[in-house]
Parts: structure tokens; C-alpha cells; sequence
């Protein structure tokens, strides 16, 4: 999908139904994630299952995403930020990279789409994956919603 601004969002989306698009996939830009929520759910209601690049896309009513386990990195940034605090240099630190990743699934969106979901792919959840049965996300006693 590409889209630099709020209309074209609208637009591209149109033209992916018109043209009869089997699915979208939405990839990791700065706008595009500023507009998850209407992108999800415009989606959504034309019909379209997508998959997203981050776990707020799914939270947001997205179908799936699949990507790096953000609070994984910042417990990785916090433990090297200690370390220069500490008096190592930062040159002399290793350099890493995301190695942990979450697969995330909205069943309530996938019900909407007239998607089943299969049962091996439910069963064959490795830690951290997540399956959103439904929404809200946050219950108002601010407890996760989310099975897993």
C-alpha cells in the first residue's frame, strides 16, 4: 500500500477493492502506522484481510501482524543504556538486533471477514504470540484483554 497522506489512504484502498485485491499487506511506515486505526478499519469493512507489520495494527482491528516484540527491545535498550551509564563505551558494546517476534490474530476481525481460522495454526502459538478474541483491548480495569 502506498499512501503520503490521509486522501490517498481512502484512494488506494478504493482501488485495491475495485481491482479485487485477495489481501493487503501494510508495511512498516511512520504514516501509515499515525493512521492504523482508519487504515484497519477500512480495510475491514471493504472486505479486504490484511496483515500489518506491528501488534497496534492487530490491536487496532487489523487481521494479523507479524513483527519485532517492541517491549523485547526496549528492555534491550534500557540494559545497554545501564551499561554506558556504567562506564563502558558504546563502541566497545555489540551490536544487536531484534531476534525475538510476535505473530498477533484478531479473531474477532477474522469472524467479520468470514475467515476460519485453522485450529493448527491457534495450537502451534510460540511465546509471545498473541490471539485477540475481542475488543476492547484494555478492559476498563485495565486489564489485558488478550489471551495468551
Amino acid at each position: 500500500m502506498k499512501a503520503a497522506y490521509e486522501k490517498a489512504t481512502h484512494k488506494t484502498l478504493a482501488g485495491l477493492v475495485r481491482e479485487h485485491a485477495d489481501a493487503l499487506y501494510v508495511g512498516g511506515d511512520t504514516f501509515l502506522h499515525s493512521r492504523r486505526n482508519q487504515i484497519a478499519t477500512l480495510a475491514a469493512l471493504q472486505g479486504l484481510p490484511a496483515a500489518y507489520p506491528h501488534r497496534e495494527w492487530a490491536e487496532a482491528g487489523g487481521l494479523t501482524s507479524y513483527g519485532t516484540d517492541f517491549p523485547n527491545v526496549y528492555r534491550l535498550v534500557g540494559t545497554y543504556t545501564g551499561l554506558i551509564l556504567k562506564g563502558e563505551k558504546p563502541a566497545d558494546l555489540p551490536v544487536v538486533q531484534p531476534s525475538k517476534f510476535e505473530f498477533v490474530i484478531n479473531l474477532k476481525t477474522a469472524k467479520a471477514l468470514g475467515l476460519t481460522i485453522p485450529v493448527t495454526l491457534l495450537a502451534a502459538r510460540r511465546r509471545g504470540d498473541r490471539i485477540i478474541r475481542s475488543l476492547p483491548l484494555v478492559a476498563p480495569n485495565g486489564h489485558d484483554d488478550m489471551a495468551g
